[in-house]
């Protein structure tokens, strides 16, 4: 698969309204617009997966910081209702992550996940903070 990553992540942040940025070759941000004006940050990396020696491309978001009052029991069984999203604890926060491999996915594929990723990570974000700051 010929595949320009920041192209592809610039062209679906033109086609939904959101905004691109670009980190690197390999990494870049979009701001999702989302319903009742909000928006989301979505992370989206490609690299190499060691474990089985695939190219695969990760979407993140962050909800919140981690805090010793977040209820981690409900965040995993939320886990089963989703396809791609799931909850993470990294760096002392609460992320919403979706990955994929390269050579099983089309862009389609990947525009679900970055929704997925979005919604997923907003609602959580306002049901634990009721904010709107990612």
């Amino acid at each position: 698969m010929n595949f320009d990553f920041n192209v592809f992540m610039e062209n679906y942040a033109e086609q939904i309204g959101g905004q691109f940025s670009e980190y690197d070759s390999s990494k870049s941000v979009i701001i999702v617009p989302l319903d009742d004006n909000r928006f989301q940050a979505v992370l989206g990396v490609m690299k190499h997966n060691d474990k089985f020696n695939k190219m695969g491309v990760e979407f993140s978001s962050k909800v919140c910081p981690d805090a010793e009052d977040i209820d981690y029991k409900r965040l995993i069984m939320e886990n089963a209702k989703t396809c791609y999203a799931k909850f993470v604890t990294v760096d002392d926060f609460i992320k919403v992550e979706g990955s994929t491999f390269m050579e099983t996915t089309t862009e389609e594929g990947l525009k679900e996940i970055i929704q997925e990723v979005a919604q997923l990570a907003d609602e959580w974000e306002y049901k634990l903070t009721g904010l709107d700051v990612n």
